[in-house]
């Protein structure tokens, strides 16, 4: 079973493979230097960077059912609220892991 799911995409493409793999490449192509800035940004304490980073990356996570919405809040309050830092590096390591994986799979599975 893959760690995403890709039923919201394909409702999107309506049954267009071609489309289908355009937006499975754009993920790939984009989601992992937005990855490494935010954990950049982490790792340096700039909330309001990780922020900007998490939230841009948001709309695609959910897209591809990655389940990372509670991971993605914690980096989004802690430029609001100041959450626990070593909670919000927590958040970003799961996010990075599952991303990673992810990505792997897709790249195995569209042969990218």
């Amino acid at each position: 079973m893959s760690i995403y799911n890709l039923e919201s995409v394909e409702e999107m493409a309506g049954g267009d493979q071609d489309f289908l793999k355009v937006v499975v490449q754009t993920f790939i192509e984009e989601i992992p230097p937005d990855l490494v800035a935010m954990n950049e940004a982490v790792a340096e304490g700039n909330a309001g960077q990780a922020y900007q980073y998490a939230h841009k990356m948001k709309p695609n996570l959910q897209m591809f059912g990655l389940d990372l919405m509670p991971q993605i809040k914690i980096i989004e309050e802690w430029s609001k609220s100041g959450k626990d830092k070593k909670e919000v590096e927590e958040a970003a390591e799961i996010i990075t892991n599952r991303v990673k994986t992810a990505e792997k799979e897709l790249k195995e599975d569209f042969e990218l």
